[in-house]
């Protein structure tokens, strides 16, 4: 006759003897003496207080003694709620947001930030607070679908791809068996995915859309080519794309998709410390290994702006593909950023190009100038950054430092909104030429931090590629963009998932040019010279 349950797990989870489920210890708090209570909280706490903290710490961008403080208000609230008769399931994910949502809050009272500095760091509660949404708008599919699954399942899953466990220890926290869980595992994915699906349908801004809603799973699902009409769809509708890219994740890095659709902030940096990833689990989260492989190319075929026409080589066009991938040396290519005005003269002459071939390609020059033997500029030029939907600049916060923040700000001739971008891929400020701009230290937001040298450990936080949209891709993850958390002056500026909107496009701005120049090469798509008015840095 069947046991009415399955084995137990060979070994008990974190905080609490074999056969304690979560849902066992918080039945404990409902109606039962406070020693048997207070016995729960305390493994509960030991289960989940060190992911909350770190979390906090996160958010505050500080390990002050106020994340300790964050942390344990949020477990509070967790365990009123479970007094109360909420189920215990998926605890992990639930501390979390309530991490995040009681940094948010404390941010907002003023009786609260005046005790606790902390709260307002600008790369910390005072950009959530200024943030319209914790979740990204690309992956708010992806928070509707997991919002909707069974905790069991978001228990799992959480477990399993995010905090990179092995299955063990959410079958543990669940009172299952490891092969009841595997199984349920499964179809947690397949439902998550489902939902991801169904919320594309019901979200729909156009009957297109729900018309192209199956024939856009499916190929992806099954590894097949997309129809024609489905990739002219997806050149055309942002929102779609974005969906495509959310069941990409399925292929490969659906920690990321998750860690970014439940936490939003901070999301990234948190996967990267979570003790059951290895370096490997991080790597295939950036698109590396056997399912990574599988996910670019599934990515290799949704059409999005900037990626090169098809015949013509896949993946993202970034700078770096710009200046390597058609084979031409650096001279030519820089020659061509000449006639889009990145670069320039003193003299006040059309920018000098040369033109370089291998095989059958060219770049025209576009004077028949040209300064020195490599037939490039001597220096890069200096330019303001506008942002493209806001109209306004990239600026410095407060004392030009390293660590110092960044910002937008009403476009100025200070010098802390003054950039050049070099050939190795640095974004270097006028203001204190030896700091350039890095997205990677704090947590995705942009500071300040010291131009590293190319092969140095942390060369890369402080390196991007320019698109021809306009798009500053850090070379530490190629998926993100640089954007402001909002359009108004005084917006921090952080990473963003890249999704070719308006808001992480940033044009070059010459103070003596009528109408400022973008960075992308719009229109035909050729470059068009304009008359050279930046002033190169010596």
């Amino acid at each position: 006759m069947p046991t009415p349950h399955p084995p137990l797990p060979p070994y008990p989870p974190p905080g609490g003897a074999s056969g304690e489920s979560d849902e066992d210890l918080a039945a404990r708090l409902r109606g039962r003496p406070d020693g048997e209570a207070a016995q729960s909280v305390a493994l509960l706490m030991a289960r989940h207080w060190k992911p909350a903290h770190e979390y906090a710490v996160i958010c505050l961008a500080s390990p002050s003694e106020t994340a300790s403080m964050v942390a344990a208000a949020a477990f509070h609230q967790v365990l009123d709620r479970l007094a109360l008769g909420e189920p215990a399931l998926a605890l992990r994910p639930r501390t979390l947001v309530a991490v995040r949502d009681t940094v948010k809050e404390w941010t907002a009272q003023d009786r609260i930030t005046g005790v606790l500095p902390d709260l307002v760091k600008p790369n910390g509660g005072r950009g959530m607070r200024a943030a319209k949404s914790m979740t990204p708008e690309n992956r708010k599919l992806a928070e509707r679908s997991f919002q909707s699954l069974p905790g069991l399942a978001r228990c799992l899953l959480w477990h399993t791809e995010v905090e990179a466990d092995s299955i063990a220890v959410p079958a543990a926290l669940l009172g299952m068996d490891t092969d009841t869980a595997s199984a349920a595992l499964e179809q947690a994915r397949e439902k998550f995915r489902e939902g991801c699906v169904h919320a594309h349908r019901e979200l729909a801004p156009t009957k297109d859309c729900r018309f192209y809603n199956r024939l856009l799973d499916v190929p992806i699902r099954r590894g097949g080519a997309l129809l024609p009409d489905v990739e002219q769809h997806l050149s055309e509708c942002p929102y779609c794309r974005s969906a495509a890219e959310q069941l990409s994740h399925f292929e490969g890095g659906l920690g990321v998709l998750l860690a970014e659709a439940v936490l939003g902030w901070g999301a990234r940096r948190y996967l990267e410390l979570r003790a059951g990833r290895t370096p490997q689990d991080s790597a295939r989260g950036r698109g590396s290994g056997r399912h990574g492989a599988e996910r670019r190319r599934i990515l290799a075929r949704i059409p999005t702006p900037g990626r090169r026409p098809p015949g013509t080589g896949s993946g993202l066009r970034s700078s770096r593909t710009v200046l390597t991938g058609v084979g031409l040396t650096s001279a030519g290519i820089l020659a061509a950023m000449l006639a889009t005005g990145l670069w320039s003269h003193d003299d006040g002459a059309d920018p000098a190009a040369s033109t370089s071939a291998t095989g059958n390609d060219t770049v025209p020059s576009a004077s028949p100038r040209t300064p020195g033997p490599a037939q490039l500029p001597t220096a890069p030029a200096v330019t303001r950054l506008r942002n493209a939907a806001s109209d306004l600049c990239l600026d410095i916060r407060g004392t030009v430092k390293e660590g110092a923040g960044t910002e937008l700000a009403a476009c100025s001739t200070d010098v802390t909104q003054q950039w050049s971008y070099e050939a190795d891929g640095l974004l270097r400020s006028e203001a204190n030429p030896e700091l350039c701009l890095d997205s990677h230290v704090d947590a995705g937001v942009v500071i300040l931090g010291e131009c590293a040298e190319d092969k140095a450990k942390r060369a890369q936080d402080v390196r991007y590629d320019l698109t021809v949209q306009g798009e500053l891709i850090p070379r530490w993850d190629e998926q993100l963009a640089l954007a402001a958390t909002t359009g108004e002056a005084g917006a921090d500026i952080v990473v963003k998932v890249r999704d070719g909107s308006k808001e992480q496009r940033w044009l070059t701005d010459p103070s003596s040019v009528a109408s400022p120049g973008s960075l992308s090469v719009t229109g035909s798509g050729a470059p068009q010279a304009r008359p050279a008015t930046l002033r190169n840095r010596v």
